[in-house]
């Protein structure tokens, strides 16, 4: 049975009833908690065209919902606010059909595919906090969108060509004294992503010597020996120069190897990677198709346009004059690409919010092209993380490494832990991996639990506190009610469906009407991409199920079936919290 329903057709039913209003929308809310009651109608709209009371028409209501309806056992009235309390063979049943239900919160099949890609790192660095968040959303949305019924698809288009990518090249061809990982003692991305920066720091000489001898800064950035050399490695590259190929190669085996290390720390995977070495020039046969159809126009310098002002934007190059490709153009093409591979009916890209315009044109492109994926389209676009010592620049070396940031977040895990005394009768093994679940949980949940649009402020410390809104909290109340049902086992308390009428504490209700929210929070997530919403509610469940444990006792309750309930409603908890923070990309331990 639907409440939620069935309370807004009796509602229904009561305002004509009573006062002769026909309504089809009423909108329910949940009771504050300051007040007695689950469900909220609100009757301030009716005032006006009723002609009475705020009190009077609530009471009305309240009064018809009690006598005629067995789904309302009392009601108040706060000024214009009727408060419903409903029986509790209204929970009992919920909580029968919650518990029967194996895959309580997985929505049914759709029958469709939808494609999630993020991550998309450079391979000439490693993954820094910024890509912490876009893997941990990308990753979380993928797992969203399975548990609303789509086959999901999760794909990696990483940037391994360009001019950055030389900068490294050149860097380590100059200095680097055939270095490699294993004789610097370094992950290969890290060995790459120090070469990036060497560049740089040389850069900035060469810039500065050219100022000295009378050169403007824009001249001397564009006339610096090692850009201008960077830039004919790269005409190299694409040239197919065996010499540049080779050592191209060999950098991208180093930075690829180094990432699967650290996606395999993070916990993300992808079913599909795109490298832009091998699509970069896909987009130039969409060009030459939108120049024949009048989509793209060309200029007398024989680049290739298109003319968005229409549309509110402005002209945007698809071609440069020497027929190189632009991002746009190589987007277009992946996307393209893409489609071919999956046939997905939505494709959503998960990509900071400093590429919103990129986005928007791209997008625009596409549906004037025709494309049949035209309308399927979504850039999940997200804020930057700050520390609180400040931004973050990967080419003067002030990143925030991704690696760092997860070591540092185990070794906070494993002082607090140790403080706390949380890891009595834990072998070292044991230990190590608690540690590796409370980091890696803390971190997850600390960067998902805030809006994907929203620019968030990181604190390591704040976020493997073991009380407030963080995960380790949310992961200890998973640990205690795993220790109860341990301990209802070697009791033997066997846990059914309810067959006979018991009193509800006030606890045991809020318990079942959070419960009974999931597969809504769920469907409410997939439909707006957000796993802070799936972040909020796990924290209220366990919340709620903190404050059921310190209120009502469990194995002290004489009364069996009560006793029983209350260990299946514990089980329940602990099924949805284990559920819910694995769509967040969350591990649950056991024993804490």
């Amino acid at each position: 049975m639907n409440i939620e329903q069935t309370l807004q057709n009796h509602i229904c039913e009561a305002l004509k009833a009573e006062f002769d209003v026909i309504e089809y929308n009423i909108a329910l809310q949940p009771t504050k908690k300051d007040f007695e009651g689950s469900y909220t109608f609100v009757v301030f709209p009716y005032v006006k065209s009723l002609k009475k009371s705020p009190i009077e028409i609530g009471n009305a209501i309240g009064e018809y919902l009690v006598k005629n309806t067995s789904v309302v056992s009392k009601y108040n009235v706060v000024q214009g606010f009727l408060n419903l309390s409903l029986p509790d063979f209204i929970w009992t049943n919920l909580y029968n059909s919650i518990l029967s239900d194996e895959n309580y919160g997985q929505l049914p099949a759709k029958n469709e595919t939808v494609m999630v890609e993020y991550s998309s790192p450079n391979t000439n660095k490693p993954l820094h906090l910024g890509h912490l968040r876009n893997n941990f959303l990308g990753f979380s949305v993928a797992n969203i969108l399975k548990a609303n019924g789509y086959h999901v698809v999760k794909t990696n288009l990483v940037n391994d060509r360009g001019i950055h990518i030389c900068k490294s090249m050149l860097a380590y061809q100059k200095f680097g004294n055939l270095e490699t990982p294993e004789s610097a003692g370094l992950k290969g991305d890290h060995l790459v992503g120090k070469y990036y920066v060497i560049f740089d720091k040389n850069y900035k000489v060469e810039i500065e010597e050219l100022k000295a001898k009378g050169l403007s800064e824009e001249d001397a950035k564009k006339q610096a020996p090692l850009l201008l050399e960077a830039q004919e490695m790269l005409l190299k590259w694409e040239n197919n120069d065996p010499e540049t190929i080779a050592l191209w190669q060999k950098m991208n085996e180093w930075v690829f190897a180094g990432f699967s290390q650290t996606y395999e720390k993070m916990g993300v995977s992808f079913d599909k990677i795109y490298r832009e070495s091998n699509t970069y020039l896909l987009g130039k046969e969409t060009v030459e198709e939108g120049l024949k159809s009048g989509v793209f126009f060309k200029k007398e310098d024989g680049s290739v346009w298109i003319d968005l002002t229409d549309e509110g934007l402005d002209q945007k190059l698809v071609l440069r004059k020497d027929g190189t490709s632009v991002y746009i153009t190589q987007d277009m093409g992946t996307a393209e690409l893409k489609y071919n591979d999956f046939k997905m009916s939505k494709s959503i890209y998960v990509v900071g919010n400093e590429q919103d315009y990129h986005f928007e044109v791209l997008f625009k492109i596409i549906k004037k092209m025709n494309r049949p994926y035209s309308l399927g389209n979504f850039h999940l676009s997200y804020g930057m993380v700050d520390l609180p010592s400040g931004k973050m620049k990967s080419r003067e070396g002030t990143v925030v490494d991704a690696d760092d940031l997860m070591q540092e977040m185990v070794d906070t895990a494993r002082d607090r832990t140790n403080e706390l005394g949380k890891i009595d009768g834990f072998t070292p093994t044991e230990a190590e991996e608690l540690y590796q679940t409370l980091a890696m949980g803390a971190l997850k949940y600390f960067l998902l639990k805030v809006d994907p649009k929203k620019r968030m402020l990181f604190n390591p410390s704040e976020s493997i506190d073991f009380q407030g809104n963080t995960g380790p909290y949310i992961q200890f109340n998973y640990a205690r009610i795993s220790a109860i049902l341990r301990k209802a086992e070697q009791l033997g308390i066997e846990i059914s469906p309810v067959s006979e009428a018991i009193s509800l504490h006030p606890t045991e209700q809020e318990l079942i009407f959070t419960l009974s929210d999931y597969p809504l929070k769920v469907e409410e997530a997939g439909r707006d991409y957000s796993p802070s919403l799936i972040a909020q509610y796990v924290y209220t469940l366990a919340r709620a199920y903190s404050q059921f444990y310190t209120e009502v006792s469990i194995f002290n309750e004489e009364d069996k079936n009560l006793q029983a309930f209350r260990v299946g409603l514990s089980k329940i908890v602990a099924g949805t919290i284990k559920h819910a923070m694995e769509l967040l990309g969350v591990s649950v331990p056991s024993r804490m």
